[in-house]
């Protein structure tokens, strides 16, 4: 097994996680992670350790969605670099849609994500703007 930079699985793999994000399915969202898993931006930092950990960390990220209406989300994957055998770092602009079809502008983020047997998994996620 190695580190895939596959834009079609990567797509896939940000596909599945865009769309537990703006419906607010936490188990999958979850089920995205891998554990310890680790969070960084400007003014905070968290890292989970379980499932139930990482469901809680996006419990509140639900009802801002529903809030602003948006009803898709869209990873425009701007670079991919292997990092190591089983990691590969992602850079990520989201773009969202609302409910009257108009396109939201979101941030950035790097993800650290890790080859699987199971898949990839995000290690780490870096807001980045």
């Amino acid at each position: 097994m190695t580190a895939s930079t596959d834009l079609d699985l990567l797509t896939d793999f940000f596909d599945r996680y865009g769309v537990a994000l703006t419906v607010g399915d936490v188990p999958a969202i979850a089920g995205c992670y891998a554990l310890p898993g680790l969070v960084v931006a400007d003014t905070y930092s968290f890292s989970f350790n379980s499932p139930a950990a990482v469901a809680l960390s996006f419990v509140g990220a639900a009802p801002d969605y529903t809030e602003r209406e948006l009803v898709a989300a869209h990873a425009d994957i701007e670079q991919v670099q292997q990092i190591s055998a089983l990691l590969v770092e992602v850079a990520v602009r989201w773009e969202f849609l609302d409910s009257q079809g108009r396109q939201v502008p979101g941030e950035r983020y790097r993800y650290l994500l890790r080859s699987t047997e199971q898949g990839l998994a995000i290690c780490t996620v870096v807001r980045t703007g």
